[in-house]
């Protein structure tokens, strides 16, 4: 595992912080324990390392975490040692499926930048952990695409997945492999008025009052966490 980082600079801190889409994939996670339970898991865009650390939690029998952003990395590496993670514990600085090869993992999990909006920084956070490119989907087509040659048979993928930016697209996608999506759980997220401000405005007119809802100055947006595998796997 990478060097830790005994003190993490509060602005890092910040851009690191847990979301509303982290918890909500951890619950389903905990949900799910015996999915994980003594499977290799993989988490893409590993962040500060809170997913991994419920995964290994949970039981899985090692942990790998790929993530684009240094800081990051040193992060997680920080949070694992802190917490005992397992003897098997990986972390790669890399892109996507990149650093992994065509290794195959019994789990996967994922929390991907996909608010249609153009790469740039919101708030404390880096362009890399808040935009998914116009539509949405520049990072989640590239995880979905994957599954095939890193998901290992029987395996399940859970991830959040917005519920604006074309769910059955995403079910058309896994379909080609055999796979099956469905929805574990959807939850409303607030989001703040400067970031729909970002937001594609082809997307915010097609989902206004459907997915999207605003209440006074107040918007919030339905998000799922969908869990993919073969029909087999979901029986």
């Amino acid at each position: 595992m990478m060097a830790v980082v005994d003190d993490l600079p509060q602005a890092v801190a910040a851009a690191l912080r847990p979301s509303e889409y982290t918890a909500a994939l951890i619950q389903v996670l905990r949900h799910r324990a015996d999915w994980v339970r003594g499977a290799d898991a993989l988490e893409i865009g590993a962040g500060s390392g809170v997913v991994l650390a419920v995964l290994s939690a949970l039981g899985s029998a090692s942990v790998c975490g790929i993530e684009i952003e240094p800081v990051a990395i040193a992060a997680a590496a920080d949070l694992l040692c802190d917490l005992d993670g397992p003897a098997m514990a990986e972390l790669h600085q890399g892109d996507m499926w990149q650093p992994i090869g065509r290794r195959r993992f019994g789990l996967i999990a994922a929390n991907l930048p996909h608010f249609p909006m153009p790469a740039q920084r919101f708030g404390e956070r880096l362009p890399s952990w808040s935009s998914g490119g116009i539509d949405g989907r520049n990072l989640l087509d590239r995880f979905l695409l994957g599954l095939d040659t890193h998901l290992a048979p029987g395996g399940r993928a859970v991830i959040t997945h917005n519920a604006f930016i074309d769910l059955p697209r995403s079910r058309e996608i896994v379909a080609e492999f055999g796979l099956s999506l469905r929805v574990a759980m959807t939850v409303m997220v607030h989001i703040p008025s400067a970031k729909l401000e970002l937001m594609t405005p082809a997307v915010l007119r097609a989902e206004e009052g459907r997915t999207i809802h605003r209440y006074g100055p107040y918007a919030f947006a339905e998000m799922h966490i969908v869990e993919i595998g073969d029909r087999a796997a979901f029986a």
